[in-house]
């Protein structure tokens, strides 16, 4: 059997010898990540990717007892300290591995299913084969509201789950303009049965708006970087130090939480909307205890 890889007007043709089985492992391994020809799995975009390490390969080495014996047991501890959903994202990471011994990857495979509802694997999956899908979410004031959705991931945030998500409604967003396709919707909010996939591109990310903020006094010095900032540096001429930071936001309510707890040693500097937002929050709140004031 021959599988026969043909590229653009400028590229090559490459014909590669395989049995028939290593055919179909391929062709296995193209619909598991959602490279289709139609409904066929296409073996050219599935060697694309390997060639653009959209895919990395790796070997897949046995893992020691003691290593498979530490992950169970920082996986035990999760739940046991009442973290059950971070416990999930470490089983599903360990799921895609082919490491793990039969036993224990039936193990995993009963106890994921026992904690994660059948739409919630549904999700999972759009996700991992980039496929863009229809929701139904509930707000804090259980009204309904169907949701288009091109890119999304499950975040994290003051111990809850959240699907962080770019949406084609707009309808209702408080965002800036810029960020206004931003959704994050608790995943306990997500109504059971109303999914469904439909056509369409799968966006690479999230609207994003770059914001710089002045860290000062200790923070300037205890501040730990983030896999969102693009600059972390000193700013030379300040006296005392001053930490120039300049990260990407997709969500301004988050950013701002964040603001609130560094308190007078955080200032955001740029964009204007931005910082007049926060500033906005600030005016209330000063507002607040001012009526506080009057009424003690």
């Amino acid at each position: 059997m021959y599988v026969q890889k043909v590229m653009g007007r400028k590229g090559q043709s490459i014909t590669l010898p395989v049995s028939e089985q290593d055919k179909a492992q391929l062709e296995a391994i193209a619909r598991e990540q959602g490279m289709l020809w139609g409904e066929r799995p296409n073996i050219s975009r599935l060697m694309e990717a390997i060639a653009h390490r959209e895919l990395l390969i790796g070997r897949n080495n046995g893992w020691s007892e003691t290593r498979i014996k530490a992950l169970q047991q920082s996986i035990q501890a999760l739940i046991d300290a009442g973290h059950p959903d971070s416990a999930q994202i470490i089983i599903q990471l360990l799921l895609e591995r082919s490491e793990l011994p039969n036993l224990l990857r039936s193990e995993f495979e009963r106890s994921l299913n026992k904690t994660l509802a059948p739409w919630r694997l549904e999700v999972d999956q759009y996700i991992r084969l980039q496929t863009p899908f229809q929701l139904t979410y509930q707000d804090a004031a259980e009204r309904s509201w169907g949701f288009t959705i091109r890119h999304a991931k499950i975040v994290s945030y003051e111990r809850r789950q959240y699907l962080e998500c770019w949406c084609e409604e707009t309808e209702g967003s408080r965002e800036l303009p810029e960020l206004q396709h931003n959704w994050t919707l608790r995943i306990d909010r997500i109504l059971d049965a109303a999914l469904s996939p439909i056509s369409g591109q799968w966006r690479s990310n999230l609207d994003e708006l770059e914001v710089e903020i002045h860290l000062l006094r200790g923070l300037a010095f205890a501040y730990e970087s983030k896999t969102s900032d693009i600059h972390n540096e000193w700013l030379s001429d300040r006296d005392p130090p001053v930490r120039r930071v300049v990260r990407k936001v997709s969500n301004t309510f988050w950013f701002f939480r964040e603001v609130f707890r560094y308190g007078e040693d955080c200032i955001i500097v740029a964009p204007e909307a931005v910082k007049s937002g926060f500033r906005q929050k600030l005016q209330l709140l000063y507002e607040y205890y001012g009526l506080l004031e009057m009424r003690s």
